[in-house]
């Protein structure tokens, strides 16, 4: 799952991500309107929005958001929280809305339903090759064992039940897993594939085509 947490607030916009990440979300941080749209080529899953930003308000951004054809969920995350704000909010075009403070759980599981209730969302179980993969509940069985897998692991294979039977390449899923500040140069993907296969076992699941990338073995 692939989020743009959009905050003017850099310290609320920064803990927001990262506590994101590590709930195995691929995060990206915009501080300002204008820096958010330009981002906005990229196909996310969940935009969460803080409302009042400098440089491009976030009402445009979020009219911006929801008129272009690639579906994209928002969250309104807004210290605007009378009904009426509520109202104007949805109104835009906005999937949810949550007001400052909030309980980060909570935030959570909001960018979890918005992202299974995204026009075009797969199936929640992700099933090949004797695995199950349930993305809610955040397990991974395969054969009756059940996996621990670290975040990036589980984004990965994820990502690639998702994608089965095609191939994804390495800069696909640093897009995917990682974030726009991943480096394209490193090997973080080879190193984390080769550690999910060996927590997978035999047999091999994930095969390698020299140039095209990971694919989930039919």
């Amino acid at each position: 799952m692939r989020v743009l947490v959009v905050e003017d607030s850099r310290a609320l916009a920064d803990v927001v991500a990262e506590g994101l990440r590590d709930q195995g979300m691929a995060v990206d941080v915009a501080y300002d309107g204008l820096d958010a749209a330009t981002k906005l080529d990229v196909s996310y899953d969940v935009v969460v929005l803080d409302r009042d930003l400098p440089g491009l308000h976030g009402d445009t951004l979020c009219r911006m958001i929801t008129e272009a054809e690639r579906p994209v969920m928002v969250l309104m995350l807004t210290a605007a929280d009378s009904p009426g704000d509520r109202v104007s909010g949805l109104s835009l075009g906005a999937d949810d809305y949550l007001a400052k403070p909030f309980h980060f759980p909570e935030l959570v599981l909001r960018v979890r339903a918005l992202a299974r209730r995204r026009p075009g969302a797969r199936a929640r179980v992700f099933r090949a090759a004797g695995i199950e993969l349930d993305p809610v509940r955040r397990t991974v069985v395969r054969d009756g064992r059940m996996l621990s897998l670290s975040v990036k692991e589980f984004g990965v294979l994820e990502a690639l039940l998702r994608a089965a039977p095609a191939f994804l390449s390495a800069e696909d899923l640093l897009e995917q897993v990682w974030d726009e500040h991943a480096d394209p140069f490193t090997n973080t993907v080879p190193v984390t594939v080769g550690r999910l296969r060996r927590k997978l076992g035999d047999p091999p699941v994930i095969t390698t085509t020299p140039g095209v990338g990971y694919r989930i073995a039919e």
